[in-house]
């Protein structure tokens, strides 16, 4: 008998011996596994995407379920159709635990051709105007296959299901937006360079739950991407950060004030235009200069239109086609645009509300505004976020501009190339931006030397009340004294 079984002993040990050690969890494949983990559930399993599925599965999938049995690609789909989204009114909803998570990278060769990941993951019955609650826990093994720069859910194992009984939700957020009163959340995390977690909480529109690629108003997170439009056009010498734009625009309001001799694209973009924020706002509605431009800061969303309109007419395209060109292509943002599109849009736009939770109307900009009424989803916005952590859009030199500090604002705080820029002390900075406007408050920060960051989208008037409890809890040091620079 000892005979008979030797050679497989043998054959196993060496198996053991060299199958490759769990990655660290700070390493760019565990991050990207972790990524693809949270996309495809939160897509798939809490959404219902079946066309995501399709794509996403592989055509191959072997599934192997204690309870359920076996599964092909074909049975996975129908089954996840029928018991998973045939009710909308109680649907369950899928968690993993993230301290669970383990990757082993798959080698072929010495070539990186999948991955295993391992976790666990609890699943909640969602119910119209109840708390989740918890109805069971298992564990999962999965196996990433990478075909044609996807990666593709091609083997599971779940298992070790349990029923734990109903418990209410224990998610720290959910909790914080019940606590405030917010409608709908997007939230985006960034660790190591890597866009990891996407989630959006709620609804579109007080009934439809808001699907993960789910699109926002952003208000003034505008502005950072028209920066950045601006720089990659300096970084490519196709503009001068500091030539004056008199040449390409001048305002028929300050046609007659020499002083717009002085306008160049890094005075607006620091906002030292001496502009107010919108002409609008004052009693003849004309614009005019408050200050002489580069003296002193003020915030100017009049500046970043007029900046729009100079680049307009010396490259002869819409600011549209210029981020196009410029980011959107070159990230596949292909979810964000200045200019509304009803075919589009309509269906997956957030709405906004008021503290009484009246909804606003939907801004649908038929031009694009340089300042204002970007629209967006958490993934792209994530994408664009991480390629300027990553200097992946801009010349070496553009890029330490953008982390230059160009004019202060308060103590330890500063305006920079579109950005708002912390000193966090010990040499460490963080960028950062926020919009504001009726039903929209946004935040992103960003830490270009820990690569970590966070994107807050939210739907109500006072959205910014959670900014201090999500940027403690997700970015710790960094996040405290942000706060503390801020209510100081």
């Amino acid at each position: 008998m000892t005979k008979k079984f030797f050679p497989c002993f043998l054959a196993l040990l060496f198996f053991c011996q060299n199958i490759n050690a769990q990655i660290d969890k700070n390493s760019e494949l565990f991050l990207e596994l972790k990524k693809q983990d949270s996309v495809f559930f939160e897509r798939g399993f809490n959404r219902c995407d079946m066309e995501y599925l399709e794509k996403f599965v592989d055509n191959n999938l072997k599934f192997y379920h204690d309870k359920g049995g076996f599964q092909d690609k074909k049975l996975f789909l129908q089954r996840t159709k029928e018991n998973i989204c045939s009710d909308p009114l109680k649907k369950p909803i899928r968690k993993v635990i993230p301290e669970s998570l383990e990757v082993f990278p798959l080698y072929n060769n010495g070539n990186l051709y999948g991955a295993i990941q391992s976790g666990e993951h609890e699943f909640y019955i969602r119910e119209p105007n109840k708390k989740d609650v918890l109805g069971g826990r298992a564990k999962f093994t999965s196996v990433w296959t990478k075909k044609d720069g996807n990666w593709l859910m091609s083997e599971v194992l779940s298992y070790d299901h349990g029923e734990p009984g109903h418990q209410e939700i224990s998610d720290p957020v959910e909790q914080l937006l019940k606590d405030n009163n917010i409608p709908t959340l997007g939230l985006g995390i960034i660790e190591n360079g890597k866009l990891t977690q996407i989630k959006v909480y709620g609804t579109l529109d007080g009934k439809t739950s808001a699907p993960y690629n789910s699109l926002f108003n952003v208000a003034s997170l505008t502005k950072p991407v028209t920066a950045i439009t601006a720089l990659r056009l300096v970084s490519l010498r196709k503009l001068n950060l500091d030539e004056p734009l008199d040449k390409y625009w001048i305002d028929p309001d300050i046609a007659k004030d020499p002083r717009h001799k002085n306008l160049t694209a890094r005075i607006i973009l620091s906002h030292q235009t001496g502009f107010p924020n919108w002409r609008w706002q004052k009693d003849d509605h004309r614009l005019s200069f408050e200050f002489d431009p580069g003296s002193k800061y003020q915030y100017s969303g009049e500046g970043y239109e007029y900046l729009r309109k100079a680049l307009e007419n010396k490259f002869h395209k819409s600011l549209e086609v210029l981020a196009k060109e410029m980011v959107f292509q070159p990230l596949d943002m292909n979810d964000t645009s200045y200019i509304w599109n009803e075919k589009k849009d309509s269906g997956k736009i957030v709405i906004g509300y008021d503290p009484n939770g009246k909804p606003y109307e939907i801004v649908k900009n038929t031009q694009p505004n340089a300042a204002d009424d970007l629209t967006t989803t958490v993934e792209d916005y994530g994408k664009f976020l991480v390629a300027v952590m990553n200097n992946d859009l801009l010349s070496k030199t553009m890029s330490e501009e953008l982390k230059a500090s160009q004019v202060d604002t308060k103590k330890n705080k500063y305006f920079g190339l579109g950005f708002e820029i912390y000193d966090l002390g010990d040499g460490k900075i963080a960028l950062s931006h926020g919009g504001s406007d009726k039903g929209i408050n946004t935040l992103f920060v960003i830490l270009p030397e820990t690569k970590q960051g966070l994107v807050i989208f939210t739907n109500v008037d006072d959205g910014y009340k959670i900014y201090e409890s999500l940027l403690k809890y997700y970015l710790g040091e960094a996040g405290r004294k942000i706060v503390k620079i801020e209510t100081e």
